[in-house]
């Protein structure tokens, strides 16, 4: 469960990471791709960025033989936290639970703390109890298992990992996790219990939404993702959509300048940090990077 709750935040590759000859990558027609070519701006080598969905059917997370040329090409392998630090699972379960003694039962009123115990008891073989100070957000990332249709789940972040290792890949993050912790915290209790609240009371209609979202991250279908952060499921306001996606990226993009011009790297985060004109893509062509879309069947 720590694995994916880790991977609720919310990040590649192949062989060895010795005497890597570059190979241009042939450049994808359309945008429909999750794989991205970073050059220009004084970087000597190319690097890659590329989109992850955090929970999946494992049989529906495969990779291309570019991405696995663009890992293999690679000096290091970036996600958003340090995948591979022990200490990071350790900080998740320090930081999972809510500040100051909060319980879920200060966030709802009777009638709907009931409903989400109900829940969570017949949905999830889960008593709440056992939970109740746990963040809201990572209580949503309990629920999402059960929008999938499949047996076995995993994130895509997870199965880069393992082949990063495979690959002695050197595994870096853009962020600590009292970082991320401190990012939902950033986001007020009340507002991620009634997210919360909303997912759980419209279940059926939230699973036909994640789907759609699951179908457009499959195809690659970077306006379909975005389109779906549009949708009232999406429920979340602009205010908690810069704390979580915009401020991110424009601090990874800062970390970035002074990366690429001396490394080349194979970032994999959350699909929707590369949408939108507060996407990584955007940020990093108005900072003077070519990004170019690269085949990725």
């Amino acid at each position: 469960m720590i694995r994916y709750l880790m991977l609720s935040m919310l990040v590649v590759l192949f062989f060895s990471c010795h005497s890597q000859s570059t190979e241009t990558l042939p450049v994808n027609a359309d945008n429909n791709t999750l794989l991205w070519e970073i050059s220009g701006n004084n970087v000597q080598k190319p690097s890659y960025l590329y989109g992850t969905f955090h929970v999946l059917c494992k049989e529906d997370i495969q990779f291309s033989a570019n991405l696995k040329k663009a890992v293999q090409q690679s000096n290091n392998v970036y996600f958003e936290i340090d995948l591979d630090e022990p200490e990071n699972v350790l900080g998740m379960l320090m930081f999972v639970n809510m500040n100051n003694g909060v319980k879920l039962k200060d966030l709802y009123s009777e009638d709907e703390y009931q409903r989400l115990k109900n829940f969570f008891k017949d949905s999830l073989s889960t008593n709440l109890t056992m939970i109740e100070k746990m963040k809201p957000f990572f209580l949503e990332a309990m629920v999402y298992p059960k929008l999938l249709a499949c047996n076995r789940m995993s994130g895509v972040e997870e199965e880069l990992l393992t082949m990063a290792k495979a690959g002695k890949k050197e595994i870096r993050g853009f962020e600590t996790i009292m970082f991320q912790a401190s990012v939902f915290d950033s986001i007020p209790y009340k507002d991620q219990a009634k997210e919360l609240l909303e997912m759980v009371d419209s279940i059926r209609d939230y699973s036909v939404y994640f789907q759609k979202m699951v179908d457009a991250y499959k195809k690659q279908d970077l306006t379909g993702i975005e389109s779906a952060f549009s949708d009232p499921h999406y429920n979340m306001d602009e205010k908690n959509e810069e704390i979580m996606l915009g401020s991110r990226n424009r601090n990874w993009v800062q970390q970035l300048k002074k990366i690429l011009p001396a490394d080349n790297i194979f970032m994999a985060v959350g699909a929707g940090h590369l949408i939108g004109k507060n996407g990584l893509i955007a940020l990093l062509r108005k900072e003077g990077y070519t990004v170019k879309p690269i085949v990725n069947r």
